[in-house]
């Protein structure tokens, strides 16, 4: 795989760790998007692997992509780099597993709901703020009406709300909470478990249990990209959300 500069990854006993490395928030730029997808690829080849873990240092688990890379000009090959993560997340039998210390926004959220299991801290938040600055969160929308249900989904992608780590529980977004100065410590216990179980089993298990679910959300994808890049994108709102945001000054809205 290389040397990575904005991620750590390990791997040994079936399971697989890549760490976002870009503290303190850990925002996905053009580099980190490459490094990902670079590091995902031979990953997710891997047969050998039961389970991939994303994790973060810092003060969040991940603030979401650069915001400067969703201007008219650029925001075609993000989205391409981008959503290639969440492809290769979709082919993988191995369990996928977001172990979420901190603060997950945009498309660390999007990072994180895609994931089959999201271990958090009692630390961690879950927002989708794109519509404050003029867009929404394509892989999220796909992601997340079946694991809260489709009115949540549609309080977090198209009102931009957000949730506390108890409150994500409590919604399915997150399958354990544990306490934020034992959060290392109880992660490790939760893959010491998944050590024991033949690796084969679980990946077949993971299979069988996802192959339907796993077809609908890539299809759902094609779908809600094609609409963020043909229709979204002509909005005058969604250059204005962007232009704002990076003149650090409140939008004007022309609803249109």
């Amino acid at each position: 795989m290389g040397e990575q500069e904005f991620l750590r990854v390990e791997s040994g006993d079936g399971i697989a760790s890549v760490t976002l490395v870009r503290p303190p928030l850990n925002v996905l730029h053009t580099p980190m998007l490459d490094e990902l997808n670079g590091v995902l690829d031979p990953l997710v080849a891997d047969t050998g692997l039961a389970a991939i873990v994303l994790r973060a240092e810092g003060k969040a688990f991940c603030a979401g992509v650069d915001v400067a890379d969703h201007t008219p000009e650029l925001v075609g090959e993000m989205i391409r780099r981008f959503h290639a993560i969440f492809r290769s997340l979709a082919r993988t039998d191995a369990v996928t597993i977001a172990a979420v210390q901190g603060s997950a926004l945009g498309g660390g959220c999007e990072l994180a709901c895609f994931c089959d299991i999201v271990l958090a801290s009692d630390r961690a938040r879950f927002a989708q703020p794109e519509v404050h600055v003029g867009v929404f969160p394509p892989v999220a929308a796909c992601a997340l009406p079946a694991r809260v249900g489709i009115a949540r989904a549609i309080e977090l992608t198209a009102l931009g709300g957000s949730v506390d780590a108890d409150e994500a529980q409590r919604i399915g977004l997150v399958s354990h909470v544990y306490p934020g100065n034992e959060f290392s410590r109880r992660v490790e216990e939760y893959m010491e478990q998944i050590r024991k179980l033949s690796r084969p089993v679980v990946r077949l298990a993971k299979r069988a249990t996802s192959l339907e679910a796993r077809q609908q959300i890539l299809a759902h994808l094609d779908q809600a990209e094609r609409l963020y890049l043909d229709d979204l994108m002509q909005l005058a709102d969604a250059r204005e959300g962007v232009a704002a945001f990076m003149e650090k000054r409140a939008p004007v809205w022309a609803h249109a």
